[in-house]
């Protein structure tokens, strides 16, 4: 029985090597859709879950899948990835001085069983020149980020403080995810 992660993530993939998980990884066909009409930390756990039951119907059914989504919300907007540098400009002016919440939803599938739950984390950002802004989008970081920023990256240099889960701001809660996978008969610790 082995762990596969639905997510092509370096950040994902290094957090798990970071505490000895051994897994495959199997990319999810999923689109992600930060349109839907439901609260965040719903629509987060919705799109993880979609994520690994979609790779769990390409793998055998003794496989474990973990899904994962992350998402920035401020003032009940959610932010994904940019399409494009206009994109991630207009999300890091919106989010420059202000404190917005990381939602990380999770999902672990193992045969008939889903089990899912989600993270939250507060950022506060430092309040950003439309200087800075371009020069932070001029390194390409922001443009596979939701919320457009790396907080592993250059992007710590936005960011004022955390009150919750690094992990999760990076993309993949670790409690979270130890917890679900406790659930499938799988310990981290």
């Amino acid at each position: 029985m082995g762990i596969i992660l639905a997510s092509a993530s370096p950040r994902r993939q290094e957090l798990l090597r970071q505490v000895g998980c051994q897994f495959e990884v199997v990319v999810s066909d999923v689109i992600e859709d930060n349109e839907q009409s439901m609260a965040p930390a719903e629509l987060a756990v919705t799109q993880a879950t979609a994520k690994a039951l979609d790779v769990a119907t390409k793998v055998s059914c003794d496989r474990i899948v973990v899904g994962a989504d992350t998402i920035v919300v401020l003032e009940g907007q959610v932010y994904g990835k940019p399409v494009d540098a206009d994109d991630a400009r207009r999300m890091l002016t919106d989010l420059s001085g202000k404190e917005h919440q990381v939602i990380t939803g999770v999902a672990v599938v193992k045969g008939q069983n889903v089990w899912t739950d989600f993270a939250v984390t507060s950022v506060r950002m430092r309040n950003l020149s439309a200087v800075e802004i371009e020069r932070y989008i001029a390194t390409g970081e922001p443009m596979d980020k939701a919320g457009a920023y790396a907080i592993q990256g250059k992007g710590a240099l936005l960011v004022e403080g955390i009150s919750g889960c690094y992990a999760n701001v990076v993309g993949l809660p670790l409690v979270t995810l130890a917890r679900l996978l406790d659930k499938a008969g799988v310990e981290l610790l």
